[in-house]
């Protein structure tokens, strides 16, 4: 080696090691941030949390795997919904009627939620009797709901 040349790479050499670096550790930081934003949204459980985001942290890539094995499979809202879904089917299946509304339990006849003012059936304008707000006809008298002559007017 000659006397006056230095053994430190050049700067190109230094540039692409900088950048790798930086990458990396981009990379490291995004992972962990992910996890814990992940493991909030599917668990309560503050030791889990932090038990996720240490092995994140720790061990990265084996880490991260480990995490996506052993996380709930739905997030606290995908549970909620399901809660709610189970929920409106126990109810259909016990017959209670729910408000749309509110979710409160309403009786057959009610015209309005009591709760929430929610509109729950429409009168028929000859016989009176209640109706659906689906029901395009009167099951008791045949009368045509306001529903289906406005369509109909809208059709002429």
């Amino acid at each position: 080696m000659p006397s006056g040349e230095s053994i430190l790479p050049g700067p190109y050499i230094q540039l692409a090691t900088a950048l790798g670096g930086a990458i990396l550790a981009a990379t490291w930081l995004s992972l962990i941030l992910w996890t814990a934003r992940d493991v909030r949204a599917r668990s309560d459980d503050r030791l889990a949390q932090i038990l996720a985001v240490t092995a994140v942290a720790l061990l990265t890539i084996p880490g991260l795997f480990l995490y996506l094995l052993l996380r709930p499979s739905r997030t606290l809202e995908e549970e909620y919904q399901a809660s709610l879904e189970e929920e409106a089917l126990i109810a259909t299946l016990a017959g209670r009627l729910t408000c749309p509304g509110c979710g409160r339990q309403v009786e057959q006849d009610w015209r309005i939620c009591p709760a929430c003012s929610t509109v729950l059936r429409k009168a028929c304008t000859d016989c009176g009797r209640m109706l659906d707000l689906t029901w395009n006809v009167c099951p008791y008298c045949g009368t045509a709901t306001a529903a289906m002559e406005t369509e109909s007017a809208a059709d002429a």
